[in-house]
């Protein structure tokens, strides 16, 4: 994955963060062995998170990235709302299976973070904006489940559905944007993780939470 990235992560006081965790570690390896790749990762290496922007260039922030970090604009705790949506799958290694996010919540944090990341601008302009309509429309907000190369049919899908409502997580079911009454978090984390390394070295190198 090209260059660096944003990460936001639920507060470590949530119950959603050791729930993630465990699904993402324990859970779903043993559901479906064959198709991730978690027994050669180490767990703390792919925490819960969804990605507000990837391909940050290590240049914005060179020797200082916790300054760099701290500098960004993000709104306040209250103002960011992550809500699932339902389970879903790409054929893409890293959004091998994944729980959406209802845009409306993270919206702001995903603009100012590509705006100060990648497009340049000092606020959310025309260019942030036209990239995060391609972004929703290609990819999505959303938290990674699982990563790996074997396609997920519906039989794989409804038991990683299942798991993560067994695991206490209330989904929105039809994937819509409406999910104030789904699980989820407010505030979080913010990493800047190097996902140019190997997945095995990613560590941020800046955090602040909101």
């Amino acid at each position: 994955m090209p260059g660096s990235s944003l990460w936001l992560l639920p507060p470590p006081s949530s119950p959603l963060h050791s729930a993630l965790k465990t699904l993402i570690t324990k859970t779903l390896p043993s559901l479906l062995p064959s198709e991730s790749t978690f027994s050669i990762l180490a767990p703390d290496f792919f925490p819960p998170h969804m990605t507000l922007t990837s391909e940050i260039s290590p240049s914005l922030y060179g020797d200082y990235p916790q300054a760099w970090l701290d500098s960004i604009p993000f709104p306040s705790a209250e103002d960011v709302c992550v809500r699932f949506g339902d389970v879903a799958s790409q054929e893409v290694f890293y959004r091998r299976c994944f729980i959406r996010v209802g845009l409306e919540g993270v919206r702001a944090a995903v603009g100012i973070a590509r705006a100060r990341g990648v497009t340049g601008e000092e606020e959310v302009g025309e260019r942030t904006k036209e990239w995060v309509e391609w972004w929703v429309r290609e990819y999505g907000p959303h938290v990674s489940l699982m990563y790996g190369g074997v396609s997920m049919d519906e039989v794989k899908m409804e038991r990683v559905a299942k798991a993560v409502e067994e695991a206490g997580i209330k989904l929105c079911a039809d994937g819509s944007d409406d999910t104030k009454d789904a699980s989820g978090w407010d505030g979080g984390v913010v990493w800047l993780v190097p996902t140019d390394q190997p997945i095995s070295e990613w560590q941020p190198i800046a955090v602040r939470e909101l």
